[in-house]
């Protein structure tokens, strides 16, 4: 075989290995799905947010607090600001309010993703914990909440080389937490256009304490949302890109074992959970072959799901919420409290909804 024929050959064998995984790509994102119109009662445009609710995490006494601005690789280009509200769900204005940040906390970088409360026992301090990536980096932001002026004091930074690529975060101490590495590659178009297309079970999550930092679990196409059970016992994992939710039993030491896998047939985002009933409440992504083409014409829809009974022989997985983004573009958490349905955007705007 002469050069030029080897040339072609080799050129015909990656446009079929490209089209291979462009096809295994929409197959993924589920680009053929037709979106329908499955709303919820009384939703009502939260104030303020005009550049999405990424995450949203509320305390028991209903103070919803909720992160906006984030930039990140695939996502139409943005001038927000990176900003943290909160939102009193007793108050029936539903106006949520910015939180005062430190003067010494650099906002212009700020670039809030995933977010996480904790609640210290033995003084009921309220710690923040906000996934950040300033200059795309990945770091994790921990505050704490000053309910008297409304406002956060930064306690510290934490970096670390097994934090590469944190989307999502689950507090359990004071300065401990679990978290997803969403990418393999730290490199931005490496992360945002060639992974995706590979579609390889790279990701993990991670244990971090200041004592011990660790990866307890690993191959998942796309580490995103975590989060744990009332009883601590558990902790919930989704992989957005093989739609399903990952159930580990957390053991003494902080690792975890795996228990099950729940299919959720939809690529889903954050996830909450229920502190009275333990149900899994996640926001999703139904057609995500829209978000990558990002085309203002068709844009992205938006869906909720709910896990009942999620240790049990057979959890109830249903649809609470969907639009084909004509309301909602891009839904990413769904958080229920006192009949309520709080759902967040990656990049649109935010609803409150009625569940009866």
């Amino acid at each position: 075989m002469g050069k030029v024929g080897f040339i072609s050959l080799l050129i015909a064998a990656l446009a079929a290995m490209l089209g291979e995984r462009v096809f295994n790509l929409r197959k993924r994102t589920l680009a053929t799905r037709e979106l329908v119109q499955k709303h919820l009662p009384n939703c009502v445009e939260l104030k303020n947010l005009d550049y999405g609710a990424e995450d949203i995490t509320i305390l028991g006494d209903g103070l919803a607090f909720i992160s906006t601005g984030l930039r990140y690789p695939g996502m139409p280009p943005s001038d927000a600001t990176g900003k943290i509200f909160s939102l009193d769900l007793k108050d029936s204005r539903m106006k949520p309010a910015e939180l005062r940040m430190p003067r010494n906390f650099d906002l212009e970088s700020f670039n809030p993703h995933g977010i996480s409360l904790y609640t210290d026992p033995t003084d009921d301090a309220v710690y923040l914990f906000v996934v950040n990536h300033p200059q795309h980096k990945s770091q994790v932001e921990l505050f704490k909440y000053v309910e008297d002026s409304n406002s956060l004091l930064h306690l510290k930074t934490i970096n670390h080389e097994l934090l590469y690529s944190v989307n999502d975060i689950v507090a359990v101490g004071p300065d401990s937490f679990y978290a997803t590495n969403d990418r393999y590659y730290p490199h931005e178009i490496l992360k945002g256009f060639v992974e995706p297309l590979l579609a390889q079970p790279w990701t993990n999550v991670v244990y971090y304490s200041p004592e011990e930092v660790k990866v307890v679990s690993e191959g998942y196409y796309m580490a995103n949302g975590i989060n744990i059970s009332p009883d601590k016992r558990h902790i919930y994992v989704v992989d957005l890109f093989d739609h399903n939710v990952h159930v580990l039993e957390r053991k003494e030491d902080n690792s975890v074992t795996s228990v099950k896998t729940v299919a959720v047939g939809s690529l889903c985002d954050n996830v909450e959970v229920d502190a009275d009933t333990g149900d899994l409440w996640l926001g999703c992504h139904p057609n995500a072959w829209k978000a990558v083409m990002s085309d203002p014409k068709d844009p992205p829809g938006s869906e909720v799901i709910r896990i009942q009974n999620i240790h049990s022989d057979q959890p109830t997985v249903t649809q609470v919420y969907e639009d084909n983004g004509q309301v909602l573009i891009g839904s990413s958490v769904a958080a229920p409290y006192g009949g309520k349905l709080l759902i967040g955007t990656v990049y649109h705007k935010a609803l409150c909804c009625d569940l009866e």
